[in-house]
Protein backbone atom coordinates (compact mmCIF):
# COMPACT_ATOMS: atom_id res chain seq x y z
CA UNK A 1 0.00 0.00 0.00
CA UNK A 2 1.62 3.22 -1.17
CA UNK A 3 -0.26 6.03 0.62
CA UNK A 4 0.85 9.43 1.83
CA UNK A 5 1.52 8.13 5.34
CA UNK A 6 4.07 5.61 4.00
CA UNK A 7 5.59 7.67 1.19
CA UNK A 8 7.06 10.50 3.27
CA UNK A 9 4.06 12.85 3.47
CA UNK A 10 2.48 15.23 1.04
CA UNK A 11 5.56 17.40 0.51
CA UNK A 12 5.82 21.17 0.21
CA UNK A 13 3.24 21.39 -2.59
CA UNK A 14 0.49 21.01 0.04
CA UNK A 15 0.97 24.74 0.79
CA UNK A 16 -0.47 25.58 -2.61
CA UNK A 17 -3.99 24.57 -1.57
CA UNK A 18 -4.41 27.26 1.14
CA UNK A 19 -2.80 29.79 -1.21
CA UNK A 20 -5.26 28.86 -3.94
CA UNK A 21 -8.27 29.23 -1.61
CA UNK A 22 -6.97 32.57 -0.28
CA UNK A 23 -6.68 33.91 -3.83
CA UNK A 24 -10.14 32.57 -4.73
CA UNK A 25 -11.72 34.13 -1.62
CA UNK A 26 -10.00 37.45 -2.38
CA UNK A 27 -11.33 37.40 -5.92
CA UNK A 28 -14.88 36.71 -4.72
CA UNK A 29 -14.71 39.56 -2.18
CA UNK A 30 -13.33 41.93 -4.82
CA UNK A 31 -16.08 41.09 -7.30
CA UNK A 32 -18.79 41.48 -4.66
CA UNK A 33 -17.40 44.81 -3.45
CA UNK A 34 -17.38 46.20 -6.97
CA UNK A 35 -20.88 45.06 -7.87
CA UNK A 36 -23.43 43.61 -5.46
CA UNK A 37 -22.40 45.19 -2.16
CA UNK A 38 -22.34 48.69 -3.62
CA UNK A 39 -25.99 48.52 -4.59
CA UNK A 40 -27.78 50.52 -7.19
CA UNK A 41 -28.62 54.09 -6.26
CA UNK A 42 -30.98 56.28 -8.21
CA UNK A 43 -30.74 60.07 -8.50
CA UNK A 44 -33.06 60.60 -5.54
CA UNK A 45 -30.82 58.50 -3.28
CA UNK A 46 -27.44 59.98 -4.24
CA UNK A 47 -26.26 62.41 -1.62
CA UNK A 48 -23.34 64.77 -1.83
CA UNK A 49 -20.89 65.49 0.98
CA UNK A 50 -22.76 68.66 1.94
CA UNK A 51 -26.04 66.81 2.51
CA UNK A 52 -27.61 67.95 -0.78
CA UNK A 53 -28.24 65.96 -3.88
CA UNK A 54 -25.18 65.12 -5.92
CA UNK A 55 -25.90 67.38 -8.95
CA UNK A 56 -26.38 70.42 -6.72
CA UNK A 57 -23.27 69.58 -4.72
CA UNK A 58 -21.26 69.23 -7.95
CA UNK A 59 -22.57 72.57 -9.14
CA UNK A 60 -21.53 74.18 -5.86
CA UNK A 61 -18.04 72.68 -6.10
CA UNK A 62 -17.67 73.92 -9.70
CA UNK A 63 -18.70 77.43 -8.64
CA UNK A 64 -16.30 77.37 -5.68
CA UNK A 65 -13.46 76.20 -7.92
CA UNK A 66 -14.12 79.07 -10.35
CA UNK A 67 -15.09 76.86 -13.29
CA UNK A 68 -18.38 78.73 -13.76
CA UNK A 69 -19.35 82.31 -12.98
CA UNK A 70 -22.14 83.47 -10.67
CA UNK A 71 -24.70 84.03 -13.43
CA UNK A 72 -24.25 80.54 -14.80
CA UNK A 73 -24.36 79.11 -11.26
CA UNK A 74 -27.75 80.69 -10.55
CA UNK A 75 -29.10 79.76 -13.98
CA UNK A 76 -28.16 76.09 -13.57
CA UNK A 77 -29.30 76.04 -9.93
CA UNK A 78 -32.77 77.22 -10.97
CA UNK A 79 -32.97 74.32 -13.45
CA UNK A 80 -31.89 71.85 -10.76
CA UNK A 81 -34.40 73.34 -8.30
CA UNK A 82 -37.19 72.49 -10.73
CA UNK A 83 -36.14 68.85 -10.65
CA UNK A 84 -35.00 68.37 -7.04
CA UNK A 85 -36.70 71.24 -5.24
CA UNK A 86 -35.10 74.03 -3.16
CA UNK A 87 -35.31 71.95 0.06
CA UNK A 88 -32.79 69.46 -1.32
CA UNK A 89 -29.88 71.91 -1.02
CA UNK A 90 -29.32 70.91 2.60
CA UNK A 91 -30.33 74.27 4.07
CA UNK A 92 -30.80 73.62 7.76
Amino acid sequence: MNTLAFSGGPGPWILLFPLFWAIAAGAVVTVLRRTAWRGRRGPAQMRGASGGHAPIAVLGRRFAAGEIDEDEYWRRLSVLDEQFGPASRGMS
